[in-house]
């Protein structure tokens, strides 16, 4: 199948989103299928562009009205899938929905091309309430024109349980991970006397209840905790989130036991992984009304091998003997039972990653194309 992955924005290294939709692409292309990669990003000379790999379909130029045309012309696109003979779009919108991408749907189901649309977050409304002004105010707009744009839709693919998403069927698959990038764990062995580190890896927002965790370090040492752990946090904090952590390390004195890396990725983060024994997933989901998911990270500690702990309701995840079930609220993370678990931990990292081959990208994307090809008939 001639397949066009379709995103609105370009591909960074140290970004967690780019290195997914790389890996779906790759898994789309383990299956067999002639798959092409569309993306909105800037040129050297700083005009905007929007590229079929790595070549200019439209150059928007540059200044206001070129920012304003991106988000409104996209006939491009749909010329491209005409010449081309693209037979599905893949397309990964989230806070997209407009008349201009509604236009664009609409006419490729006038062309006879299928399509189908990732949200990769369902339930997400309630993520907005924190964000800033600009986000809500867009969110009000997706909300005025996300079903429309659905119904031109053949499926959503979530990773959500929702049968119905804007009123489309879905199709409903796990997060997948590409095991060729994320290398095994190397194991440390854990002693009476020996550190405990931690480590999180997130572009930090409110739902990820890190705060959980450094209040949970701050109680542990308030109460007599004698071993030493550290809390390694791997990804962006915007100021406000930042400031908010900042509190919770002073109140409690955990200056020297909180480490904020920044961005890492490649060697780099795997050497903070390397000093790690304990992963933290998203600990306050509650917090924008979601009860259940099948976040990326879970499945990415799990390949790498290394225990982790989390929050939310995940079937893939919640009966392994490798997982630490937090309660969905604002108590703090008890970090005596995650010393205590860790120390009777027995697992090796290849046991843990064993029992997620069947999350492969290459398997995920497979399910999608098996379900659409049977719409199609």
């Amino acid at each position: 199948m001639r397949i066009l992955f379709l995103t609105y924005h370009g591909f960074e290294e140290a970004s967690g989103i780019s290195k997914k939709m790389l890996a779906q692409i790759k898994g789309l292309r383990q299956n067999g299928h002639d798959v092409h990669v569309c993306y909105y990003d800037l040129a050297a000379d700083g005009s905007r562009c929007r590229y079929v790999d790595g070549e200019v379909i439209r150059n928007y130029g540059r200044g206001r009205w070129a920012t304003l045309l991106q988000r409104m012309d996209y006939r491009c696109v749909n010329d491209y899938c005409r010449t081309h003979q693209i037979e599905l779009v893949y397309v990964r919108c989230f806070m997209n929905a407009s008349p201009f991408n509604i236009r664009l749907f609409r006419q490729l189901r006038v062309d006879g091309i299928r399509a189908v649309m990732e949200v990769p977050t369902y339930p997400y409304d309630g993520e907005f309430a924190s964000l800033p002004m600009k986000y809500r105010v867009e969110h009000i707009f997706d909300k005025l024109f996300r079903n429309l744009l659905a119904s031109y839709m053949d499926a959503i693919v979530t990773f959500s349980d929702a049968p119905q998403i804007f009123g489309q069927r879905t199709i409903r698959i796990s997060n997948g991970v590409d095991f060729d990038m994320l290398p095994l764990h190397q194991s440390q062995m854990i002693t009476a006397n020996s550190q405990l580190h931690l480590i999180g890896v997130a572009e930090v927002h409110p739902w990820h209840g890190f705060d959980r965790v450094l209040t949970g370090i701050g109680e542990y040492y308030r109460l007599g905790g004698e071993k030493r752990v550290v809390f390694h946090v791997v990804g962006g904090v915007c100021n406000s989130m930042m400031n908010d952590f900042r509190s919770i390390i002073e109140q409690y004195h955990i200056e020297d036991k909180v480490v904020f890396h920044g961005k890492l990725f490649g060697t780099k983060l795997d050497e903070v992984f390397a000093q790690c024994h304990f992963a933290i997933g998203s600990l306050a989901r509650h917090r924008s009304g979601i009860t259940r998911i099948k976040t990326l990270k879970n499945r990415e500690y799990a390949a790498r091998g290394i225990p982790f702990i989390y929050s939310e309701e995940d079937s893939d995840f919640d009966q392994q003997p490798y997982v630490l079930k937090a309660p969905a609220d604002e108590s703090l993370v008890d970090i005596q039972r995650i010393i205590d678990f860790v120390d009777n931990f027995q697992m090796k990292p290849e046991e843990v990653r064993k029992t997620v081959e069947h999350l492969s990208w290459k398997v995920q994307m497979e399910k999608v194309i098996r379900i659409i090809e049977k719409i199609i008939r």
